[in-house]
């Protein structure tokens, strides 16, 4: 018989077991830090879907209040925004004249 065809002694029979469970550590460990890091790259993502959820209703909000300050209503009455102008104008041309007569 050659070597490969004779049973195993028990030194060597203990010593593939260690190997096994030493590789079977090892296997565990890595299985271990890849769903640790598996963990934090979906966190990052939820937390940066969270972010970019937040910032849209930012966004939408602003561009509601705006819509409201410049666009006329259901009902097309002046918007606040063309109201504040033209008292502007007319402050602007009532000064313009008194400083005329003054002269």
């Amino acid at each position: 018989m050659s070597d490969d065809a004779k049973p195993l002694s028990d030194e060597e029979r203990s010593e593939l077991e260690a190997l096994r469970a030493e590789k079977e550590r090892r296997e565990r460990a890595a299985k271990a830090a890849a769903d640790r890091g598996e963990l934090e790259r979906l966190r990052r993502q939820q937390a940066q879907a969270e972010a970019d959820a937040a910032e849209d209703a930012r966004i939408r909000e602003i561009q509601r209040r705006t819509h409201d300050l410049v666009e006329p209503d259901d009902d097309l009455r002046m918007p606040l925004m063309q109201k504040v102008v033209l008292v502007a104008l007319v402050v602007g041309v009532i000064i313009f004249i008194a400083f005329q007569l003054l002269k």
